[in-house]
C-alpha cells in the first residue's frame, strides 16, 4: 500500500497520467488513472492535461501515444516489454511487399511500430478492422497486417476475396485452439463464450461452425475486442464467461462485474511482455522520468496520417 501510495504522489506531483492495457497485472491497473485497449489510452493520452505519461503496456503502445502526444513525455516503465505481433514484420518487410502488390491498400492492425504505420494507408483496431475494410473500394486489392488471424476472421466477416494476409500472430492467442473452447462450452453450459480476434480459434470456430463440426451446445460464439469484451460483460444478463484472450483482463472484468464469474479459456494465455511492467517499475519511472518514448517529428507525421484516416472512418 505504501508503494501505491508513493505511485499516486509522484504522478500529482510531476503532472503525470498513469495508462495500464487490459493485459497488465491486477497491481498495476489499480493504480492507474485509465485502464483500456492500445489505441484508446493512446487517444487518452492526446486528450489529458498532463506533463508525462506512464504507460503501462509494451513499447509499440508507447510510440503510438508518443505520436499521438508528441506534447508529451511518454514513459514506458520497461524497453524490454515488446510485442511479438509487431516483430512478426518490419518497414523494410512491408516496403517489399507494397512493392509486389503496388496498386494495392495497405491496412495494419495498430499492433505495429511507427515505422510499419508510415507505411501504412489505414491503421485498424481489433473491434473496428471489418469497418475499415468495408470503406475501401471493392476493386482494390488490401494488404493486411500482421496478424493472420484478424484478417482472416475480416475475409470471413466481409467475403472479400482480394485481401492479402501477413503470416503474422501473437504467440499467447494463437495457442487457443477450437477445442478448447468446445471443452469450455460443455464445462460451462450456461457460459457466454467470448473470444478475441487475434486468437487462432475464432476464424476456426467461425469455419467449424458453418460446417456443423462445432459444437458450442447452441451457443453463439461473440468475438469481440478488448473493449468489447467489457461492455458484453457489463451488459449481458449471464452470470457465467468463457474469456479467449490474455488472462489480464480477468482483473477488470470481475472488479468491473461483482457476482459475474469469468473463466478463462486457457489458464496459460500469459503474455510474458506485459507482465514485465510492475509497480517497482512505476515508481522507478516516475521517479527517473525513464524510460522515455519518443518518435522522430518527420516520421510521426508520416505515422499518424494511417491512424486518422482510421478514426475518420469509426
Amino acid at each position: 500500500m505504501k508503494q501505491q501510495k508513493r505511485i499516486r504522489e509522484l504522478a500529482e506531483k510531476k503532472s503525470a497520467v498513469i495508462l495500464a492495457h487490459n493485459y497488465q497485472i491486477g497491481p498495476v491497473q489499480d493504480i492507474a488513472d485509465y485502464i483500456g485497449d492500445s489505441l484508446g489510452l493512446s487517444q487518452k493520452a492526446a486528450e489529458v492535461e498532463a506533463e508525462r505519461i506512464v504507460f503501462c503496456g509494451v513499447h509499440f503502445m508507447a510510440e503510438t501515444a508518443a505520436i499521438l502526444a508528441p506534447d508529451k513525455m511518454v514513459l514506458l516503465p520497461d524497453l524490454e516489454a515488446g510485442c511479438s505481433l509487431a516483430a512478426t514484420i518490419d518497414a523494410n518487410a512491408l516496403a517489399e511487399w507494397r512493392a509486389d502488390h503496388p496498386d494495392a491498400v495497405v491496412v495494419s492492425y495498430v499492433n505495429t511500430t511507427a515505422e510499419v504505420k508510415a507505411l501504412t494507408d489505414y491503421c485498424c483496431t481489433s473491434s473496428n478492422a471489418v469497418a475499415v475494410v468495408e470503406s475501401i473500394p471493392e476493386d482494390r486489392d488490401i494488404l493486411f497486417l500482421p496478424d493472420m488471424f484478424l484478417a482472416s476472421y475480416v475475409v470471413e466477416v466481409t467475403g472479400r476475396t482480394n485481401i492479402h494476409i501477413w503470416p503474422g500472430e501473437c504467440h499467447v492467442h494463437a495457442a487457443i485452439p477450437p477445442a478448447l473452447i468446445e471443452q469450455r462450452a460443455v464445462e460451462y453450459p450456461e457460459a457466454d463464450l467470448l473470444v478475441h480476434p487475434e486468437c487462432g480459434c475464432s476464424t476456426a470456430c467461425m469455419y467449424l461452425q458453418a460446417r456443423g463440426d462445432l459444437n458450442l451446445q447452441g451457443r453463439e460464439l461473440k468475438v469481440l475486442s478488448t473493449g468489447g469484451m467489457i461492455r458484453h460483460a457489463t451488459e449481458s444478463g449471464a452470470k457465467q464467461f468463457v474469456v479467449a484472450t490474455e488472462t489480464g483482463i480477468l482483473h477488470r472484468l470481475h472488479k468491473e462485474n461483482p457476482g459475474k464469474e469469468f473463466i478463462p479459456a486457457s489458464e496459460d494465455s500469459i503474455c510474458e511482455y506485459m507482465k514485465m511492467i510492475t509497480l517497482d517499475k512505476v515508481l522507478h519511472s516516475l521517479e527517473n522520468d525513464v524510460y522515455q518514448v519518443t518518435v522522430e517529428p518527420e516520421l510521426a507525421r508520416a505515422a499518424r496520417l494511417s491512424v486518422d484516416r482510421m478514426l475518420e472512418i469509426v
